[in-house]
């Protein structure tokens, strides 16, 4: 049982018990024990955080083992507990590659999260987008603009870190507009700021 191992159950109130666990989950390849742990996440606050822990590190090492458990990550997105929507999306990153069929089924749910999300959601959501347009045009063309919106209207300090993390789908056909959206926003950069999106947008043009 990997779920009494967890920090919650040692009365612990820090995390490494719970990268213990990932890393035992890991190393022996686990997949009951990863189901015991998505499993976890319908149990009391506590436990839940801790689980959603495990999977994300375990995501973090070796993505396959949780691969299966997209939906599960989807549905955590709608839970009102923030810790969980946050690790959700984080897991949702990790397997966003193989499994983007699967998480535009339910891109209602990540869009939900992106826009009632905390700074983290946030975070990790415009990398899940990004990801699923370079996955599929289909989804670049309803994505994409979403994307574009957001590095628009975003708070400044945030323009630099999600234009890196967005310009992973930039393609021949979208790198003018992504590369003026950044352009319009540069007035509103420090220079430091400033200094790395146009690192970024050097490296785009190259």
């Amino acid at each position: 049982m990997y779920i009494e191992k967890l920090a919650a159950n040692l009365k612990r109130q820090d995390e490494q018990p719970n990268i213990e666990v990932a890393e035992m989950l890991v190393s022996h390849e686990d997949k009951e024990g990863v189901l015991e742990i998505v499993q976890g996440l319908k149990q009391k606050k506590a436990i839940a955080n801790d689980c959603i822990k495990v999977l994300y590190e375990v995501g973090e090492r070796n993505p396959q083992l949780i691969a299966d458990y997209a939906s599960s990550f989807l549905d955590t997105l709608l839970s009102k507990n923030n810790r969980l929507v946050w690790g959700a999306m984080t897991a949702l990153v990790m397997i966003a590659d193989d499994k983007a069929d699967e998480i535009f089924q339910q891109i209602d749910n990540v869009i939900y999260a992106y826009k009632n999300g905390s700074v983290i959601t946030i975070d990790n959501s415009i990398s899940v987008f990004a990801k699923l347009c370079r996955a599929n045009k289909k989804y670049e063309k309803e994505l994409f603009p979403l994307l574009i919106e957001h590095l628009s209207t975003c708070r400044p300090k945030e323009v630099a870190q999600h234009s890196e993390r967005a310009a992973i789908c930039i393609t021949d056909s979208n790198r003018e507009l992504f590369i003026e959206t950044l352009e319009n926003r540069k007035q509103d950069l420090t220079p430091p700021q400033t200094k790395r999106v146009d690192k970024l947008i050097k490296k785009l043009q190259a």
